[in-house]
């Protein structure tokens, strides 16, 4: 009986060359569409990543495309840094961590947005995966402060993320970031001294 031979062959390009190549597009992408908004071109994209075209529209077939990939990668690298923070940090200052990485999140979005709802797609589903992921970390590290008594029982984290996105979306200044910082620390010494002794 005769069986079918294994292929023994060149193996395939490692799919860790592909990520890397996906997250320097991804990297590029952002800072060109923060620059230069909607006219950059996927070329220039693909031309300061150092990879062909073909690379590019193998990752990312449109601008719209990419343009997605760039903000669900934000919002995925916020909700992940929950759990980064709370395994290496007391509860209260993982909490002010990632609001400070919020107020990051906040002013790549107020760079990408504008030219990914100039995009011919409905964006409604990734804004509202978006907003599921950004709400499910923000009451995890709040949980995490309760039950630790770092705050007190009855704090909201949507309260808090409305607190922290409205002070921002109001504040184009160059420095909002430096401002939205100082309010986060108000907030977590507020939330500190009414905690339960």
């Amino acid at each position: 009986m005769v069986t079918a031979k294994k292929n023994s062959g060149t193996p395939r390009k490692p799919r860790a060359d592909a990520e890397r190549n996906r997250d320097r597009l991804m990297a590029v992408a952002k800072t060109a569409f923060a620059e230069r908004g909607g006219d950059v071109t996927l070329e220039e994209i693909a031309r300061c990543a150092g990879v062909g075209i073909g690379t590019l529209y193998r990752h990312f077939p449109t601008r719209d495309a990419m343009l997605q990939a760039v903000y669900r990668h934000e919002v995925e690298q916020l909700a992940e840094a929950a759990t980064r923070l709370l395994a290496s940090m007391k509860p209260l200052e993982a909490l002010r961590a990632w609001l400070r990485l919020f107020v990051e999140y906040i002013g790549t979005k107020k760079l990408i947005v504008p030219a990914l709802n100039a995009a011919t797609s409905d964006s409604a589903a990734l804004f509202e995966y978006s907003s599921a992921q950004i709400i499910d970390s923000a009451n995890q590290l709040v949980a995490h402060a309760i039950e630790s008594g770092d705050i007190h029982g009855d704090v909201v984290a949507l309260d808090l993320l409305y607190a922290v996105f409205g002070f921002s979306k109001t504040n184009d200044q160059s420095e909002w970031v430096a401002r939205a910082y100082r309010l986060i620390d108000i907030l977590i010494a507020g939330l500190a001294s009414g905690a339960a002794p």
